[in-house]
């Protein structure tokens, strides 16, 4: 299949999963994360997305209230539209989120930084493969943003389903070190 067509796929099967099927892997793929940094508690400073409801993304708020609680750096990105890339915001001190364009959620009061700091970016994504390779939605707006990040910064991919064998790749696209699903962590030779 191509990109296209794993996209069109899994979009439609994200569609199918029930609100409840999206808060319980959700919780599960925040319960398996915090676990995973039990072990590697040098990681202090993460990017996170921001689930888009209408998109049935994997509920981050949650491990974002955790991590905040636990005393993290936290980050996520807004799109500037002018410059058709990811801006950087620390999210770590603010208190609530509003609603913005295409129903994305903003942080209220964060303030833009650079990404310097950031030593894990979870990354939203449609599919993946067995070698750490994504799809996301097609803008290329997270590999842009990846490809600016220092090489060390490690890239945690959150999905619902499990790695297709292969998917189609393009010079440019930056594989995953990892990639959390409900009940497994993948591990990538990156």
């Amino acid at each position: 299949m191509d990109k296209e067509a794993l996209r069109l796929a899994y979009r439609k099967r994200r569609r199918e999963l029930s609100r409840e099927q999206i808060r319980d892997f959700s919780a599960e793929m925040t319960a398996q994360f915090l676990e995973y940094l039990k072990s590697h508690q040098e990681i202090r400073h993460i990017h996170l997305f921001l689930p888009i409801d209408r998109f049935h993304e994997v509920d981050t708020f949650p491990l974002f209230y955790t991590l905040q609680e636990k005393g993290y750096f936290l980050y996520t990105s807004q799109v500037n539209k002018t410059a058709d890339q990811l801006e950087t915001l620390d999210i770590s001190g603010i208190r609530g989120f509003e609603s913005g364009d295409w129903g994305i959620p903003v942080p209220i009061d964060a303030k833009k930084c650079a990404p310097d700091s950031i030593q894990m970016v979870l990354i939203p994504l449609l599919a993946f493969d067995v070698k750490g390779f994504r799809i996301g939605y097609g803008k290329g707006y997270y590999d842009k943003f990846l490809a600016g990040l220092d090489q060390c910064t490690m890239k945690v991919g959150l999905s619902f389903f499990l790695p297709e064998r292969t998917i189609p790749t393009e010079p440019h696209d930056i594989p995953l070190d990892l990639c959390i699903v409900p009940g497994q962590i993948f591990h990538f030779n990156t």
